[in-house]
């Protein structure tokens, strides 16, 4: 006889022991939050190409990276930027969480890590190579620097963790599912420590070319700063981001155990499809993926206090999500705290989950939600609390981080605040 959910879940409660972010905003922990608690932004002119003939040439980069800060020159040599920003942000996630892992916990230490895109930068260059200099010319390394789940692999192979491996791809949820997935892996037994998150490198030619042609980028590139306008009357459409965000989530029990600092305790995952569209989300589907995190968590709606919003201030999403949060939380809706994150650090596709749920976790840490940007008129659609564009000091107990991808796959994930 097959047993229920809950009987096969474990009672283990799973924490967040350690951070580790690359962002437009900063490569650390300490200016990541510095930025996002001063309300800058990481959008600027586009300077990893010459994008002239693109309609968008604005882009939120991540500055001043030196990937053979994080790796040996040979190995860094061979990985595509998405898989460098995982090793860097994973290890400084590592050192936050003050872990080390040896052959006495190897076997338990495990990576799952997501990513939307993938190895998109060694993948361009490669096809021009083979279409300007023929197959022969084609470098070895095209497949293993390309494949979307060589973050992962990497990470585990720099690291040591030979505990349960694997990839997400699910396009803007990519980072949401595989933190998700990891707390879920834990709570059944197959690991004690998951070094989860995503990462993403897809500022490229060709991407900005399909989302451009796409009509979901913000085309305001005389005012960058000014460009991403989440539930804004003015938006029109997301900047593309990069970066990574990891967190290592261990069982309560291990961290009390050593002694680690716990920044927040995972007690919430809920996921569904919408079955609807590519690109148009259906806030039915979100409504399902929310419902399911509090069930799981086994919460009442009124009891969460904070919505880091997946607010990517295209036209159909932020109506979209408003709805949702109105359908799920009722009357509640209109006392809960929303922020858009992607106002001040734009859209990391498959690593914005994993930054995102960090910046939720300093925001509960810290006593002080980040501010939604650029929101001067606001969207008549768009009628809840979004704290406009100053940070507001606030003590958040409970928390909801959504991550809506293409395709209608939706994460969300519900944190609880630490408290010793």
């Amino acid at each position: 006889m097959g047993q229920t959910p809950e009987q096969a879940h474990s009672d283990q409660r799973v924490v967040v022991t350690g951070l580790g972010v690359i962002s437009p905003l900063g490569n650390d922990l300490p200016s990541f939050w510095e930025g996002l608690a001063h309300g800058r932004s990481g959008v600027g002119p586009l300077t990893h190409f010459d994008a002239v003939d693109y309609p968008t040439r604005i882009a939120a980069e991540v500055k001043g990276f030196e990937p053979t800060d994080y790796m040996d020159q040979k190995d860094a040599k061979h990985a595509d930027p998405f898989t460098q920003f995982a090793v860097a942000a994973a290890r400084q996630a590592l050192e936050d969480a003050g872990l080390a892992i040896n052959e006495h916990n190897a076997d338990r230490v495990g990576v799952l890590i997501g990513s939307g895109i993938g190895g998109m930068q060694t993948w361009e260059e490669q096809f021009e190579i083979l279409l300007t200099r023929g197959p022969r010319r084609v470098s070895p390394f095209l497949v293993p620097m390309m494949i979307s789940n060589m973050a992962a692999g990497v990470v585990s192979i720099v690291l040591g963790a030979r505990g349960p491996n694997a990839a997400m791809v699910s396009a803007c949820s990519s980072a949401s599912h595989a933190i998700g997935e990891a707390y879920e892996t834990i709570r059944r037994g197959d690991a004690d420590v998951m070094i989860t998150g995503g990462s993403e490198a897809g500022i490229t030619r060709s991407s900005l070319a399909g989302f451009s042609s796409a009509k979901v980028l913000s085309r305001r590139n005389d005012d960058p700063e000014k460009a991403s306008r989440p539930f804004d009357r003015d938006r029109d459409g997301f900047v593309l981001g990069e970066g990574a965000g990891i967190v290592i989530l261990e069982t309560l029990e291990q961290a009390q155990q050593r002694g680690a600092k716990v920044r927040a305790e995972v007690i919430g995952y809920g996921m569904s499809g919408d079955a609807y569209h590519m690109t148009t989300p259906s806030p039915d589907g979100a409504v399902r993926a929310m419902r399911e995190a509090l069930r799981d968590a086994g919460l009442e709606p009124q009891q969460v206090d904070y919505i880091n919003a997946h607010a990517t201030a295209t036209g159909a999403g932020d109506p979209a999500e408003t709805q949702a949060l109105k359908l799920v939380f009722g009357d509640h809706a209109y006392k809960l705290a929303i922020t858009a994150n992607k106002s001040q650090f734009g859209h990391l596709l498959g690593a914005a989950g994993g930054v995102e749920l960090i910046a939720t976790i300093l925001a509960m840490k810290n006593d002080l939600l980040p501010p939604t940007l650029n929101l001067e008129n606001p969207d008549p659609e768009c009628d809840l609390d979004y704290v406009p564009n100053v940070a507001r000091p606030c003590q958040v107990k409970l928390a909801l981080s959504n991550s809506f991808g293409f395709g209608g796959q939706n994460a969300c994930l519900l944190v609880r605040r630490w408290e010793t």
